[in-house]
């Protein structure tokens, strides 16, 4: 198997218009136990908005190979499901796959090496390692003032989606800019 195959993410947003999100959620109940059963799925994660600071639900899907994550997303159950869902949403299906991490540490549509992997961990932990300790100090605090109830997994569920939603976004292409000369050297 070519390492390119291994390992690929969809990550996919929603912005749901508003008095449907109840319908959203029985539709994702629906389209969930789908895509977790489908061919080569390892896990399905849904960041939800939180009121009055985000619009966006965010689903990320990681499947065990880029082929069957292709297969998962051009089905006809899944298009069914997409064209039942549209009515619901403000904007359209929004998704980008990437296969791996290495989306990280390659330019969009690069014909560029991957960095050494120790590298990748290296980076990757790096950047990690800030966000863990100060996000559950922001995102705590937070939640609390919005009135959410203090609960473990529901702190954590809040806090790994900000460190995910942080990497992903706005720490990792940043920060594999800086130190490219080092990560390709």
């Amino acid at each position: 198997m070519n390492s390119s195959d291994i390992g690929a993410t969809v990550v996919i947003t929603h912005r749901v218009r508003e008095g449907k999100h109840l319908d959203y959620e029985s539709w994702l109940d629906e389209i969930g136990p789908l895509c977790r059963s489908s061919k080569g799925n390892l896990d399905w994660h849904i960041i939800r908005p939180i009121p009055g600071l985000t619009s966006t639900n965010t689903v990320i899907i990681r499947f065990d190979t880029k082929a069957n994550l292709q297969s998962w997303m051009e089905s006809p159950i899944r298009s069914r499901l997409i064209e039942k869902v549209k009515p619901l949403l403000v904007s359209g299906d929004d998704f980008f796959i990437r296969s791996g991490l290495d989306f990280w540490f390659v330019p969009e549509g690069a014909k560029a090496r991957v960095p050494a992997r120790w590298r990748q961990y290296l980076v990757t932990w790096s950047a990690i390692y800030p966000l863990v300790l100060g996000v559950p100090l922001i995102v705590t605090p937070a939640l609390r003032l919005l009135g959410v109830p203090d609960n473990h997994a529901l702190t954590t569920l809040a806090v790994t989606g900000t460190v995910v939603f942080l990497m992903i976004y706005v720490v990792m292409p940043r920060y594999t800019k800086l130190v490219r000369r080092w990560l390709f050297a």
